[in-house]
């Protein structure tokens, strides 16, 4: 198994969002498994024409979005976080539908809302 990562710099998504959502969708769907050794921040920063601190945020951000983890010098693995993102995820949306109807939002109304966010999120208007 490799990490395959394609950078789009005319995409108009900032080339660290890319790896980050790449590395995410191969941990979570399993062709990254738990424990594969990610390439150091400076070789994946090499291979794919980006700078050092590119590849750091999107390390940074993995790590606290619990997708990753880095264990010292021994290295930046993938961690088992997909139950625990799920968990993290429903949670939110279980704050977030109590919190519609404390404000009395109807299920349609707050559904839109959530709809328009994720739309906005994801780049699709």
């Amino acid at each position: 198994m490799t990490l395959k990562i394609g950078i789009d710099q005319d995409g108009g998504i900032a080339p660290y969002e890319q790896l980050r959502a790449q590395i995410s969708e191969q941990a979570r769907s399993g062709a990254l498994p738990v424990g594969y050794k990610l390439p150091t921040v400076r070789a994946l920063a090499e291979s794919l024409g980006l700078a050092a601190n590119t590849v750091a945020k999107a390390y940074r951000v993995l790590e606290a979005d619990g997708v990753i983890e880095t264990r010292g010098r021994g290295g930046t693995f993938v961690a088992a976080a997909g139950d625990a993102a799920q968990r993290e995820a429903a949670a939110a949306a279980q704050s977030y539908a109590d919190r519609a109807h404390r404000l009395g939002l109807s299920e349609s109304a707050a559904s839109s809302l959530v709809s328009d966010a994720l739309r906005a999120v994801y780049g699709r208007a």
